[in-house]
């Protein structure tokens, strides 16, 4: 294994991870594990980490597990990007605290991040307006109708400027291989991959598996166009003659394409995007179901009621 040359020793970048009650595990765990390998890659001790909780207590993970802490929020150490990690809970206790530390953070310049719904914690605190940002699939609609002024792209990572933002998961891999490969080259990076096996290092430029979609990876890139645009038209769908123009094929290329790989017609499919969007807002926002419905493109709220019923085997 070919190793990059040994920093200086006073060479170092210290990520620290705010943690809050039910948090993620795995985004966490898929965040901090890359930064300790790649250490061992470039065969230096370049990064540095810490936890903070709210009050210096340790913090219960979703998985149950309890967690310690080095420092509270009010007594950090200094830190290159301070990221934080969410799960199931949006308001915490000393919530208005929290938020007035991290603006102050970012008003002092520095970089601020959000795994998974960490990203919702930084929206509201104001800090992702004018920012390209992502989220989990399942809290994208919900984050949109909230934070109408960030960017979220639905994307598996974003880094605009000195914001970080994963949809969580192992998309937490792919965020930090990104940072170590700004810091240390492609090498490193594909090296740290290698020692996960994870088999292909994802870009900002790659979108998140939504809910039942299949994974397109190989497939004709104009059916993922095709699917792109569905995701992308919700609220005024396009007709299937209308995809078809704007993907450059027939209408029979692109029903062909569906049945191929997806088993269903682009109707079908379209459908089950848009009902699957509106279990999501349904489940996540405090939206009226006829604003649902008006979102996700039906114009009647007894057709809605009737396809979602059909689909999920229940009412809306």
């Amino acid at each position: 294994m070919n190793r990059v040359p040994r920093l200086e020793d006073d060479e170092s970048r210290h990520l620290s991870f705010l943690i809050l009650d039910q948090f993620s595990m795995l985004c966490l765990a898929a965040a901090m594990d890359p930064l300790r390998s790649a250490n061992r890659m470039a065969a230096s001790k370049y990064y540095q980490w810490s936890l903070v909780s709210l009050d210096g207590n340790p913090v219960t993970a979703s998985n149950g597990m309890e967690v310690s802490v080095q420092y509270s929020i009010d007594n950090m150490a200094k830190c290159d990007i301070l990221f934080v990690c969410a799960g199931y809970k949006l308001e915490v206790e000393g919530q208005s605290h929290m938020l007035a530390k991290l603006r102050e953070r970012v008003r002092r310049g520095g970089a601020i991040g959000g795994l998974s719904i960490g990203s919702h914690i930084l929206g509201q605190a104001g800090l992702l307006n004018g920012y390209d940002c992502t989220i989990h699939w399942e809290n994208r609609a919900s984050f949109q109708d909230a934070f109408p002024e960030a960017n979220c792209t639905g994307h598996v990572f974003e880094v605009d400027r000195n914001r970080y933002t994963s949809a969580g998961g192992t998309t937490s891999i792919d965020l930090m291989l990104h940072i170590i490969g700004e810091d240390f080259g492609a090498q490193v990076a594909n090296e740290v991959a290698n020692q996960f096996q994870h088999e292909r290092i994802r870009t900002n430029l790659d979108r998140q598996r939504v809910g039942p979609e299949r994974d397109l990876a190989g497939k004709s890139e104009k059916l993922q166009r095709a699917v792109e645009m569905m995701s992308e038209h919700l609220e005024e769908p396009l007709s299937a003659l209308e995809i078809a123009r704007r993907v450059g094929l027939s209408l029979r290329q692109v029903e062909r394409l569906f049945l191929r790989h997806l088993s269903c017609t682009p109707g079908r499919y379209y459908m089950t995007v848009r009902l699957e969007r509106a279990r999501e807002l349904l489940r996540h926002t405090n939206a009226p179901i006829l604003d649902v419905a008006l979102s996700t493109g039906f114009t009647s709220h007894s057709y809605f009621a009737q396809s979602y019923r059909n689909h999920f085997g229940c009412s809306s």
